[in-house]
């Protein structure tokens, strides 16, 4: 069992596998875009593997696949698969824009070992969407998210990022969709890495980022360096001669509340 400072329990690991994402949301990747990591700069398949078994063996109960864009990741679906397998999780779910997740991709992920996806979608306007992410094709997403219950990667929760010009019509609208298709919707309010109070608060109530005495989060970046708070510089460099002292040397330094993050963009940490 993994206990912080502050003795909450931590069960649940976000594994980024990229850096790359094939939008450029205007909330997430800055204007002149990200320097992408290089294939020699990114953990392999079998590192990820190997550090998911040491994190279930010490109680982590919850894996999250994240990027940048997880599914521009090439054999993605293997690499669930050598997840699975690396221990018996409670869940392994998935965060993508859900634009590249066809069917035959939704069906080989499912049977790999993914039990459900989160896709995000700001808008039911193609032409908001576009500008939102700078060039998306809002018919790739809703595709996307057909495959999705198609295959039976459910529930299916829709991340829609609110800031304070997000109207409560557009909340409608995708309350609807959502009930309609049924999914579930999960409100995110947009927020600064750079200052941890600086959150764009908007005029509904929001479910994400979560209160920081509730949260039970370490984050895997594409690098290899384990975060214990998304708000703050502070990170492990994964040894692997010693993967269960990093693991727990970032629970260690977990703070009770992050303030701020300078050193990765929210495309680089997997939000």
């Amino acid at each position: 069992m993994l206990i912080d400072p502050t003795g909450r329990r931590i069960t649940y690991l976000r594994v980024s596998v990229t850096n790359k994402c094939n939008y450029r949301c205007r909330y997430c990747i800055p204007e002149p875009g990200i320097v992408p990591l290089m294939r020699k700069e990114i953990l392999s398949f079998e590192q990820i593997s190997a550090i998911t078994g040491v994190a279930g063996r010490l109680g982590i109960t919850k894996i999250r696949i994240t990027g940048g864009e997880p599914l521009v990741r090439r054999d993605i679906g293997n690499l669930v698969g050598m997840i699975a397998k690396s221990w018996n999780f409670q869940e392994i779910c998935m965060t993508t824009n859900g634009s590249l997740l066809t069917p035959s991709m939704a069906f080989f992920l499912k049977n790999a070992g993914l039990q459900r996806v989160n896709i995000s979608l700001d808008t039911l306007d193609p032409e908001r969407f576009r500008i939102i992410t700078r060039g998306g094709n809002l018919q790739n997403v809703l595709e996307g998210i057909g495959a999705a219950l198609e295959a039976g990667l459910t529930p299916v929760k829709i991340n829609i990022v609110v800031s304070n010009n997000t109207g409560p019509e557009e909340i409608g609208k995708m309350s609807m969709f959502c009930d309609n298709k049924g999914l579930v919707l999960q409100k995110i309010a947009r927020f600064s890495l750079t200052d941890r109070d600086d959150v764009d608060l908007p005029v509904v109530t929001t479910q994400r980022p979560p209160a920081c005495a509730a949260c039970s989060r370490l984050r895997l970046t594409a690098d290899g360096y384990l975060k214990p708070c998304l708000f703050l510089d502070n990170e492990i460099k994964i040894d692997f001669s010693d993967i269960e002292g990093c693991i727990r040397a970032a629970v260690a330094r977990k703070p009770h509340y992050g303030i701020r993050c300078s050193n990765r963009t929210l495309s680089q940490v997997g939000g």
